[in-house]
């Protein structure tokens, strides 16, 4: 466990990011991508669960133009709100280009066979899914993320795997959204898309008021055979 600075691709700066490495190498790189609690402990203990899993990991500080190392928990009102907060004043545009130097970081690591990847829980699973549509990454999987179905008229350009995971009872993301996103990905095979009938958003966030361990677990699994056939 480490924290490493990566260079902002538009010269404002650098940002931190939280490093795990696996116990054998080398190894296939995936980048993690916040929530809007920022990498606080929940993102730290799934950090270590894929590195477990043999590789490399990289969780940059998405917020930190607004606001550095944001740590938050879904436990408080107030917590709630400041991050909401964050949410709304993020720049999706500048966050994209940090995840893509991000990326390119993570394929330059010691250790690192070349390959990389992104997996992203709520608001980061919106930007996964935009990374699949924007973005070199190799493999790219995205928990409840919300709005997608705004995301799907760039459907068409995803050609490495993406994986969608979908809460059916999500609460920021209704069924007819979901329903939408679940259509566009037939005319790709190069995505796929689960559905948990009986979970709420962040049913795979550690430690969440959400958890659902047997979405979770099934979810989980199936990231964890995607990354392996991706990234090696």
């Amino acid at each position: 466990m480490a924290t490493i600075q990566i260079a902002a691709p538009d010269g404002a700066g650098s940002f931190d990011a939280y490093l795990v490495e696996p116990k054998n190498k080398p190894a296939g790189a995936v980048v993690l991508i916040q929530e809007i609690f920022g990498v606080n402990q929940s993102m730290r203990e799934t950090a270590a669960q894929v590195a477990d899993l043999g590789f490399l990991v990289v969780v940059p500080d998405l917020f930190w133009r607004i606001e550095r190392n944001v740590d938050l928990t879904d436990k408080t009102p107030e917590e709630w709100q400041k991050a909401f907060a964050l949410m709304q004043a993020f720049d999706a545009a500048k966050g994209i280009g940090d995840l893509k130097a991000t990326l390119a970081a993570a394929r330059k690591l010691p250790g690192c066979n070349g390959r990389a990847g992104t997996m992203g829980y709520c608001l980061g699973g919106r930007l996964a899914f935009m990374m699949a549509e924007q973005s070199d990454a190799d493999v790219n999987i995205s928990y409840y993320g919300v709005g997608l179905d705004g995301l799907i008229g760039d459907i068409g350009k995803v050609t490495k795997p993406l994986l969608v995971h979908i809460a059916g009872k999500d609460e920021y993301f209704p069924p007819e959204g979901q329903a939408k996103v679940i259509e566009a990905a037939k005319g790709n095979k190069t995505v796929a898309t689960h559905v948990y009938p009986n979970a709420n958003h962040a049913f795979a966030r550690v430690g969440g008021v959400h958890w659902d361990g047997r979405s979770a677990w099934i979810a989980n699994g199936r990231s964890a055979e995607a990354l392996v056939a991706a990234l090696g």
